[in-house]
């Protein structure tokens, strides 16, 4: 974390050859502020301490006890003095009335031994799928985290990539105005023309208000997923002509790219990419392997041993005990005892309290059953959706691609055209306007395509290395 502070002030503050905060930064630093992840990451630890106490049940319990006792009540005494064999029926002085203080000084050991207990079993496999449902969850919790970073990661970046394009236009737009005044200084040109371009530049302003003030909201929502303030807005900018050169640096998101990078670096990995993500979207292992679905399977499979545990209030149980005893009345001689036995018990009749947590389980179990095929639906239509979202965004990037130089290249013809009489002022607006929501399209498909991808991503379902370590 102090790290991360660094390179953000350093990137702040001074100097123009700092390191840009990556998305892997962003991530970092979310990963280690998230209370989402630390709560899932507690839920672990007490999962795993209630297998600890469900294993415990299959030990015997052993206790250790001492004691000192004076009394001179009847019955006491009289107790006392016969774990001491010290009672003397033909004692003269011995009244079972009367007796005088007697003392004792004990120690005993006492063990028990649950033998035979369906309830156990049960418990014990509820607890160690409560490990693995909580491992599962962690791993969904991460994923999703790193998901809305990396979201809110390009967020920025396209909102950042909007205000670029609209700064190029009210260039691109001033320069027209240089001309038009120019022209019509040397009476060339009509005072609409001027007019008309002052409006446009003006709307322009206004745009780029909009653009700056989304990306200042975008990077709010990014520091909020962070979850603290360490991103700043100049500390993940890009050079204007940053340019994506391999499949390689999109897969570590190792770049930075606002709305001049060039869309036909894309054409040589994006489709080998839809293909390969079309596969994994159409088996359902996509989607099986997922962590989100692997934790309702494992609460579907905790009810069944619920089930199990209700279920198991019919049978008996068996256990063992044993005690041994030392008792003495001045803890010199001590004399020895012991005690041990075998015991059943067995529920005949508990106002059908059993039959009715049985009934209970077994609802569960079948909302339990239900959430799974849910889950299994609902991460499926995720899994498609975002596969049609990436091939939309790619598909969008081809068609941009193929229309962004032709219009630039008709401003700049229109441009000149107008600057030596051969054009009106219609068509330079027009042709303006065409770059301008043309750049726009081209920012926003490429940041969605990039989104799309990493939502992808972790939908391989691997669960992180956390959640791994923890289970």
């Amino acid at each position: 974390m102090k790290s991360l502070r660094f390179l953000v002030r350093a990137a702040a503050l001074a100097a123009p050859a700092a390191r840009a905060v990556t998305l892997d930064d962003a991530v970092a630093a979310a990963l280690e502020n998230s209370p989402t992840l630390q709560a899932a990451e507690a839920r672990i630890d007490s999962a795993q301490a209630m297998l600890a106490q469900a294993r415990s049940y299959y030990y015997p319990s052993i206790g250790l006890s001492a004691s000192y006792t004076r009394s001179d009540n009847p019955i006491q005494a009289f107790m006392m003095q016969l774990n001491q064999r010290q009672l003397n029926m033909q004692d003269p002085a011995f009244n079972p009335n009367d007796p005088e203080d007697a003392e004792n000084v004990r120690g005993s050991v006492g063990a028990q031994w649950r033998l035979f207990d369906l309830q156990r079993a049960a418990g014990q496999n509820m607890a160690r799928l409560g490990t693995e449902a909580g491992a599962q969850a962690f791993a969904a919790a991460r994923n999703q985290l790193v998901h809305e970073v990396t979201r809110g990661f390009y967020g920025v970046l396209q909102a950042q990539a909007f205000a670029v394009v609209q700064a190029e236009a009210i260039r691109s737009i001033e320069e027209s105005l240089r001309i038009a005044r120019e022209r019509f200084a040397a009476g060339g040109a009509v005072k609409t023309d001027v007019l008309n371009l002052e409006t446009q530049l003006a709307q322009a302003n206004e745009d780029l208000i909009r653009a700056r003030n989304g990306a200042q909201l975008a990077l709010a929502a990014l520091n909020a997923a962070i979850g603290e303030d360490l991103v700043a807005a100049d500390a993940i900018a890009a050079p204007a002509e940053a340019e994506l050169t391999s499949h390689q640096q999109i897969k570590q998101n190792n770049f930075n790219s606002p709305a001049g990078a060039r869309i036909k670096t894309f054409k040589h990995f994006g489709s080998r990419v839809i293909r390969k993500k079309k596969k994994k979207c159409t088996n359902p292992q996509a989607y099986e392997d997922r962590p989100e679905f692997r934790a309702a399977r494992l609460m579907r499979q905790i009810k069944e041993q619920d089930v199990r545990k209700a279920q198991g209030g019919y049978a008996p149980t068996v256990s063992a005990f044993g005690s041994y005893d030392l008792d003495s009345e001045d803890a010199s001689d001590f004399q020895d005892s012991y005690v041990v036995g075998v015991m059943a018990e067995i529920n005949v009749f508990d106002g059908a309290r059993t039959r009715a947590a049985v009934r209970a389980a077994r609802a569960d179990l079948a909302a339990a059953r239900a959430d799974e095929e849910k889950a299994r639906l609902n991460l499926k239509l995720d899994l498609q959706q975002a596969f049609l979202g990436a091939q939309e965004a790619w598909e969008r990037l081809e068609v941009v691609g193929k229309s962004l130089e032709t219009a630039r290249e008709a401003r700049r013809i229109v441009q000149e055209q107008y600057q030596q009489g051969a054009a009106d002022v219609a068509l330079l607006l027009q042709t303006q306007v065409g770059v301008t929501a043309t750049e726009t399209r081209a920012a926003a498909a490429r940041y969605d395509y990039l989104t799309a991808l990493s939502h992808l991503h972790p939908a391989k379902g691997a669960p992180g290395e956390d959640a791994q370590r923890s289970q």
